[in-house]
């Protein structure tokens, strides 16, 4: 796995090595897992808020963090998986902040919005210039256009006023083509956060659990017309063999809101793969509201 956007050989190392204990971690806990059959509902929805409040909360394991905010991302506006985003801003990794940010704004929350604009002080350029995008596409708040302002000149002199607390040269970091590359996968059209985690990231844990990315996309893009016909694929597609598919259609399923899903979601709760635990767990809490607190546009 590729560790995170930015970062020297040590960072992709250290990313490997935590991918191959997490994976561990993983195939572990898919043998533990207590089955949700003779759960209540009520059990079920303490027990996904656990499993996404203990993830993103899992320091030793960054791109379980990832999955987590990936999964909180899907809920749109909810108070509580807002304060759980906004603890992972302060997160010492970087590639968690980023993520962070990310996430804050797939959920269009208006509670967040604040939070992301002070990670526009963040000590690293990559998540300063994320925050700066997400304020300005997502809250269509302008608070970080001198940072674009910035990148899109190309400036070859790095002014630090223009980069607010960040502290590496924003010649060497945000004009790097490789940098601005990966960013643009999760800023762009492409993978934002989806259910195996954060760009480039999220690419590579997904291929070595034997997800087919692009189904993946093609899914969730197809799916925000919200129509009936795409509510009874999914419906179908909970059972298919591709874990990343089974993730996302779980997540659409709990963005239409309607109880009676929910327990169609429930048995993914007991998925031998985490990520897709993670995104049935915050579907089972969406279709189980009832309420529609989405804010997609």
């Amino acid at each position: 796995m590729v560790a995170g956007m930015v970062g020297g050989s040590g960072h992709a190392q250290d990313a490997k090595q935590q991918q191959d204990a997490a994976q561990k971690q993983d195939d572990a806990a898919a043998a533990k897992i207590v089955t949700s059959a003779d759960e209540t509902p009520a059990q079920k929805l303490d027990r996904s808020w656990k499993l996404l409040s203990d993830s993103v909360q899992d320091v030793k394991h960054f791109e379980i963090q990832q999955q987590a905010l990936g999964a909180l991302s899907s809920m749109g506006s909810n108070p509580r998986a807002d304060k759980l985003i906004e603890g992972a801003m302060k997160d010492p990794m970087m590639d968690v902040r980023s993520a962070a940010v990310v996430a804050a704004g797939k959920t269009k929350s208006k509670l967040l919005q604040e939070p992301v604009r002070r990670m526009l002080d963040d000590p690293e350029p990559q998540v300063v210039f994320l925050a700066a995008t997400t304020l300005w596409r997502e809250y269509k708040d302008k608070s970080g256009e001198d940072v674009l302002d910035a990148v899109a000149a190309g400036d070859r002199k790095a002014n630090p006023t223009l980069m607010h607390g960040a502290r590496l040269d924003m010649d060497r970091t945000m004009h790097s083509p490789g940098t601005m590359a990966k960013i643009g996968i999760t800023t762009g059209a492409g993978l934002l956060l989806g259910p195996f985690g954060f760009a480039v990231t999220g690419v590579e844990y997904a291929q070595k659990n034997g997800a087919d990315t692009a189904r993946v996309q093609a899914i969730l893009l197809l799916a925000e017309e919200k129509t009936q016909a795409i509510h009874d694929s999914m419906k179908d597609a909970l059972a298919d063999k591709d874990p990343g598919v089974r993730a996302a259609a779980a997540e659409v399923l709990g963005q239409f809101h309607r109880r009676e899903d929910a327990a169609l979601i429930a048995p993914l709760l007991d998925d031998s793969k985490l990520p897709v635990r993670l995104a049935a767990s915050a579907a089972y809490i969406d279709a189980s509201s009832g309420v529609a607190v989405h804010a997609h546009k």
